[in-house]
């Protein structure tokens, strides 16, 4: 692949959010080099089966390379024939969960690996870095909807922690090499190709085979759930817009070329209604195993989206009933159920 300023480098390929995205923008025609390290968090064969998908769509603008960012040697070394003009930072250990058991998967890859990331943007002088940040950097803050103004020093999770430490790394960068980067907090993310770890997963999965959904906080959740479609177009509106060096504030308070947005759905559902739309699709009713708030979790989440609709438009227009049928209708596709 030779020089191409219209290359985008995608990290996090084989997952959900990075497998959409990058279809996305060969669908607009441009070049992916796509990179994964395929980690067995989740089941490996639904990141193939993802992969196998963007090949046969997009195979002439795919180049894929399974490698560890979190490794700068194996990183620099993947990518040194590479060129690209621009990169979209989607992979990383995820999960809050995982992160009270495995807490150093999140270090290598969070963190070192955000750094290097970083390095190789610096490196290469790209025109923009987008970069996944995530909604648990608002920790338990009680103040709803959160906003991207909103103070976000008291995460309740590892995970959440070194999301937050992603922002401020990225805030030095984009201070010291004036680097254009854009951290997007994403909201509950759900549709097809989605992610086994989830909650609409595992209530599908359980409903759908008549055993009883674990349902956390007695069902006192809310959850700001973002559409796969309405995400893919926020973020490619973002990549859009670098973030301008001219002194102004920015989306999230910086002076610096480097914004910050809530990316979300706008509105936050209450858990046992995301159940009660579940059903309709599945068409069967759920039994429930009521338990208390996990460690980590936080009972409410709901983005303010003004920054990112006031730069770029960004509009969610997929409600949870029109959104879970659809996620329904693929998974029993892909299970052959």
């Amino acid at each position: 692949m030779g020089g191409h300023a219209s290359t985008i480098l995608v990290t996090g390929a084989a997952g959900f959010i990075g497998a959409a995205v990058a279809e996305a923008l060969m669908a607009r025609g441009l070049p992916v080099i796509g990179i994964d390290n395929m980690n067995d968090y989740y089941a490996v064969s639904l990141k193939h089966a993802r992969l196998e998908r963007i090949t046969a769509r997009h195979g002439n603008l795919f180049r894929f390379q399974e490698v560890d960012f979190s490794e700068m040697e194996a990183l620099t070394g993947a990518l040194k024939d590479a060129d690209f003009g621009a990169i979209i930072h989607l992979g990383a250990q995820a999960g809050v969960r995982y992160s009270l058991e495995n807490p150093h998967a999140y270090v290598a890859s969070n963190l070192a690996g955000h750094v290097n990331m970083l390095e190789l943007a610096r490196a290469r002088s790209v025109r923009h870095m987008v970069y996944a940040s995530s909604s648990s950097v608002y920790g338990g803050n009680a103040k709803l909807p959160f906003a991207v103004e909103d103070r976000a020093d008291h995460p309740v999770s590892l995970y959440a922690a070194t999301k937050k430490a992603d922002e401020l790394l990225s805030e030095t960068y984009a201070h010291l090499f004036r680097i254009p980067l854009t951290g997007l907090r994403f909201f509950t993310v759900y549709g097809p190709w989605g992610r086994p770890d989830m909650a609409m997963w595992k209530f599908a999965e359980r409903m759908l085979s008549d055993r009883p959904i674990d349902v956390y906080n007695q069902g006192e959740m809310y959850r700001d759930f973002t559409y796969i479609d309405d995400i893919v177009s926020g973020v490619l509106a973002c990549l859009d817009r670098p973030p301008a060096d001219d002194g102004e504030e920015k989306a999230g308070g910086s002076t610096k070329p480097h914004a910050l947005y809530n990316i979300g759905n706008n509105r936050s559902e209450h858990l046992m209604r995301l159940i009660e739309v579940l059903e309709d699709a599945c068409r069967r009713k759920a039994t429930l195993n009521l338990l208390p708030m996990q460690p980590g979790d936080v009972p409410a989440t709901y983005a303010d989206i003004t920054a990112l609709t006031r730069d770029t438009g960004y509009a969610p227009s997929i409600p949870i009933e029109v959104g879970v049928p659809r996620f329904i209708d693929w998974f029993r596709a892909y299970h052959a159920i």
